[in-house]
């Protein structure tokens, strides 16, 4: 018997039966009518099994069929979470990527302008200045400092008197375009320290050099720290 016995099957199976009984029942001289309601009721139980084996294994079959199904679901379930798990992970690796990146490039700006607080035009000769900027643009060059420097001392003398020789803070007592403290210490260039521009000048390029290096850092210490 195949697994799927079909109802046509077993039907023909007790076509088959119920002849052979007849015929034996004329072989052996019984009563035909009782030998062939005997075989009816004996082929009838067997048609019952057959269909009942049909639909039992019909029904396992489809059982099996959905139980594949089901698993196909969860595999396609899982595989669909774990993309979708990789997919989250490496978005959240590029925006810590881009964010690292984005820190670093901030940072290299940030030392960069710590380098160069100034990074605007820079003048071709001192004519292009006018007053005790160009007196002062003048010696900051034969004092060995270049010319691209000038913006940051322009700024930061600027800051402290605006450039005026006579430039005197009463809070503090200092004196000159250097804002020296007290005055009396550009005595040290010369004794007209409180007239001359160009001995103030001098004794402020100096002290920059002395103690920043360069206009520029001197001028950068100013923003940062509000004095120099």
């Amino acid at each position: 018997m195949s697994r799927l016995w079909s109802r046509f099957g077993a039907r023909t199976a007790a076509v088959a039966l119920l002849s052979v009984g007849v015929a034996g029942g004329y072989y052996l001289g019984e009563d035909r009518q009782t030998q062939q309601q005997g075989l009816t009721a004996q082929v009838g139980l067997q048609v019952d099994r057959a269909e009942y084996a049909y639909q039992r294994d019909r029904q396992a079959g489809q059982r099996v069929d959905s139980a594949r199904q089901r698993a196909a679901e969860y595999q396609a379930k899982l595989r669909a979470a774990a993309a979708a798990k990789d997919a989250a992970e490496r978005a959240r690796k590029a925006e810590a990527a881009a964010a690292t990146r984005k820190k670093e490039r901030l940072a290299a700006e940030a030392a960069a302008k710590a380098a160069k607080p100034y990074d605007g035009p820079i003048p071709t000769s001192c004519a292009q200045y006018s007053g005790n900027r160009q007196v002062g643009c003048a010696i900051m060059l034969a004092e060995g400092f270049g010319i691209d420097q000038f913006p940051c001392l322009d700024r930061l003398w600027t800051k402290e008197s605006g450039w005026n020789h006579k430039a005197y803070n009463e809070g503090s007592g200092a004196y000159g375009i250097p804002q020296a403290l007290p005055g009396s210490k550009m005595a040290s260039v010369a004794d007209d320290w409180k007239t001359n521009p160009a001995t103030q000048i001098k004794w402020g390029l100096g002290y920059i050099e002395g103690r920043y290096d360069n206009p520029c850092s001197a001028y950068q210490h100013s923003q940062n720290k509000g004095w120099y």
